[in-house]
């Protein structure tokens, strides 16, 4: 567990962030994908993209191991909500930030030789990860950011209904629960690392996510020690935050992926005239059954 130490400077300075940043969601996707038990709410969304990451997709991957830290993209390619301006801003990032962010993580061995070339500002380096942010972004975000800045916004919508209403502490109380609980003055957060943090007067930054794991991250720049720390605030697990079925519907862009967003509504309905065939099967038979409608995207050649 980790316990955040406010005073009431720390309480006085806590805000809400618009976005986490396109580059940054972007990262966070990946790992998403790679999670085991990956909770119901973003199974439509794993099934859709699956196997659609080609090998474009192994620069993120190589930058966030299995265990250790990870890198953090919101400092070196800031919040921008476009992902063009965020690798941008990842290109011409300072070397000595690069190096920074990246010296602490424990590199697989296949990628340590082509780690350190990012580190010492090797542009075909860079040139790989805004490759791939580029790609990853439009298979995973791209079809749904609609919906996904949607859900955003209503998140936020509510944080700062909360903030308005209840001031800060009860905006501490109600955020992201079980993952935490406001014990004033210390923020209790589950963590499979046991830490204090003190902010010192630095105040904290609320931020909420889409595609972050179902863990609370607290965020500290390496390079300015004084700025206030970031936190990263996941979907609830609740029915009020958590990101519903029709989220991950696909606009239709094809013969396809109409049919995908016929079958997709049907799975998450219940059919009365199944219940029916089970409640009196040989009344149902004797009926006579309604012809099916295939959906035009379906239909074979006249």
């Amino acid at each position: 567990m980790k316990r955040i130490h406010f005073t009431a400077e720390d309480l006085a300075r806590t805000r809400l962030a618009t976005t986490l940043g396109a580059a940054a969601e972007t990262l966070d996707s990946v790992r998403l994908l790679r999670e085991r038990g990956l909770g119901l709410a973003f199974r439509p969304w794993q099934a859709s993209v699956r196997g659609r990451l080609d090998g474009q997709a192994k620069p993120l991957s190589a930058l966030m191991p299995e265990r250790g830290p990870v890198i953090d993209m919101v400092s070196l390619a800031g919040d921008a909500p476009s992902i063009e301006e965020a690798v941008d801003n990842f290109l011409g990032a300072p070397r000595d930030l690069m190096r920074i962010e990246l010296e602490p993580i424990a590199f697989h061995p296949s990628h340590r030789t082509w780690a350190r070339n990012l580190m010492d500002g090797d542009r075909e380096a860079r040139l790989d990860v805004a490759a791939a942010l580029r790609h990853v972004h439009a298979v995973n975000l791209a079809p749904f950011a609609r919906r996904v800045r949607s859900h955003l916004a209503a998140m936020r919508s509510a944080c700062a209904h909360t903030l308005a209403e209840a001031g800060v502490e009860g905006l501490l109380t109600d955020l992201c629960t079980p993952l935490l609980h406001w014990r004033p003055p210390v923020l209790e957060v589950r963590h499979p690392r046991d830490a204090d943090v003190h902010l010192g007067g630095r105040g904290l930054v609320i931020t909420p996510t889409f595609f972050s794991s179902e863990q609370v991250e607290l965020l500290q720049s390496p390079s300015n020690p004084t700025a206030r720390p970031s936190w990263r605030c996941p979907p609830s697990p609740g029915p009020r935050s958590a990101p519903r079925c029709g989220t991950w519907a696909r606009a239709p862009t094809g013969p396809s992926a109409i049919c995908w967003g016929v079958r997709g509504r049907r799975r998450w309905r219940r059919s009365p005239t199944a219940a029916a065939r089970r409640s009196c099967p040989a009344a149902w038979a004797s009926r006579r059954q309604p012809r099916a409608i295939t959906p035009p995207c379906c239909a074979g050649p006249a």
